[in-house]
């Protein structure tokens, strides 16, 4: 299952909730709080209070870009 670390107010985790709405993907959102130094939980997984941050089992992305190229090539169906 898919986990994304997520600030609704996030530009950056738009355009990756866009994509992954896009690709029809289930996945957990995970809120995180607005100040960067209460998401300890975020730095457990990716080593940084950023977001948006996106699991999928032992894989760990911490960049938009790479997760929209992530999800991009794993996930989307050749027509």
């Amino acid at each position: 299952m898919l986990k994304l670390y997520n600030l609704e107010s996030c530009p950056y985790c738009v355009m990756v909730r866009n994509k992954l709405a896009s690709l029809a993907l289930d996945y957990e959102k995970v809120e995180v709080h607005p100040w960067q130094g209460q998401r300890q939980e975020v730095f457990e997984v990716s080593g940084q209070y950023t977001v948006p941050v996106l699991v999928d089992g032992d894989q760990v992305f911490d960049d938009e870009n790479d997760i929209i190229a992530y999800l991009t090539t794993t996930y989307q169906k050749e027509n």
